[in-house]
């Protein structure tokens, strides 16, 4: 067992892993970091599973069997990827048995219906009810048009995780959905503590996009505030958090689970950087921070815990934001420009996913 990983736990972190693939699941590697590193859930996205797809050859057999059925290039990947998370949930079962907000692995819906509500609830209602596990998240991108989508998901008793959120109005809007649906749930008499959820936060994209606009302006000023909007962007979502699950309008509900902050994204891109900073920075009692395998060997080797570093740093955070508007920086087109981009990466990866399996399917019908 990590000492390091199990005290980031110890202070009420939940560690889990961004990436997931048939290996891992068959060769016990899932089951082996639950046991030595604390992994206690997993997050996938359409990269991790055109890379998963893409490696190796545990997913031809299938691949094969599916084709000679004459099923087509989005029904195979629709099967090879609720096959892994219905896998991957039934590893994680024991864990959620004993910590139901954990022992949880997360499905994304098709990148390609972010700006469509309906399809994007068709689609969550689907998955949930292919994988079929109750330690399942369904993912939902937190865009603008994905809010009606999220409250409905979660008025149905489907349990979300809100995914691409970057700035703090949008995240007030994803809490207020989350609420909105509970709310809505108990008046169609659902248990509401049958329901999770988590918000996921990104990270590291915040300080790729601020930095580069403070590396053009090229000011003293402006070199001295890199590295600082994303944890001050943070640490001021967990204040938000904070205030919105202490109101009356949460503790009136019976049973209902907090909707957790997740930081994602927190694999460091600027190698300038502490490669653990966006885990020793995020540490604060009920978050979850979602980590690349790279990022949690980093922290198991030298990370540290120095208790909370996100509570009580909200005036340090907004100085970070009224130097960022002082020096020219237009944090409102940042996160315009994130999301989009955000949408477009994952839009690019299910592309290739498709390509991968097309060729698979091409390959073993020869």
């Amino acid at each position: 067992m990590s000492d390091r990983l199990k005290s980031l736990a110890g202070a009420g972190v939940s560690v889990w892993l961004d990436d997931l693939s048939r290996e891992r699941i068959e060769t016990g590697n899932l089951a082996d970091l639950i046991k030595t590193k604390s992994v206690v859930g997993v997050t996938t996205n359409p990269t991790i599973f055109a890379n998963a797809v893409g490696s190796g050859d545990r997913y031809n057999t299938q691949v094969a069997a599916l084709g000679a059925e004459g099923a087509g290039v989005d029904a195979v990947i629709r099967a090879l990827t609720t096959d892994d998370v219905r896998n991957a949930c039934d590893v994680f079962a024991d864990v959620n048995a004993e910590f139901p907000a954990d022992g949880r692995v997360s499905i994304e819906v098709e990148p390609g219906l972010a700006n469509d509500a309906e399809a994007t609830l068709t689609q969550a209602h689907e998955l949930w009810n292919e994988v079929d596990r109750p330690n399942l998240f369904i993912k939902i991108p937190a865009t603008e048009v994905g809010l009606p989508a999220i409250q409905a998901a979660t008025a149905a008793g489907i349990s979300v995780n809100v995914t691409l959120i970057f700035g703090l109005e949008r995240y007030r809007a994803v809490m207020d959905a989350y609420l909105a649906g509970l709310e809505e749930a108990a008046g169609n008499g659902i248990d509401l503590s049958t329901i999770q959820s988590v918000a996921s936060f990104f990270v590291s994209r915040v300080d790729s996009e601020v930095d580069a606009r403070l590396e053009t302006i090229g000011t003293e000023e402006a070199a001295a505030l890199r590295g600082k909007a994303a944890i001050a962007n943070a640490r001021l979502a967990h204040a938000a958090y904070r205030e919105v699950f202490g109101s009356d309008r949460f503790t009136k509900l019976p049973g209902a689970n907090l909707q957790r902050p997740l930081w994602a994204s927190t694999g460091v891109k600027d190698p300038a950087y502490p490669d653990t900073l966006y885990i020793s920075e995020l540490v604060v009692d009920g978050c979850v921070n979602t980590m690349p395998e790279k990022t949690m060997d980093a922290f198991a080797d030298h990370g540290e815990v120095a208790g909370d570093t996100v509570t009580g740093r909200e005036a340090e955070s907004q100085a970070v934001f009224t130097g960022l508007e002082a020096v020219g920086v237009d944090f409102a087109d940042v996160l315009v420009v994130l999301e989009k981009e955000g949408v477009d990466k994952f839009k690019k990866s299910w592309q290739e996913l498709q390509e991968t399996v097309k060729g698979q399917l091409g390959a073993s019908s020869r």
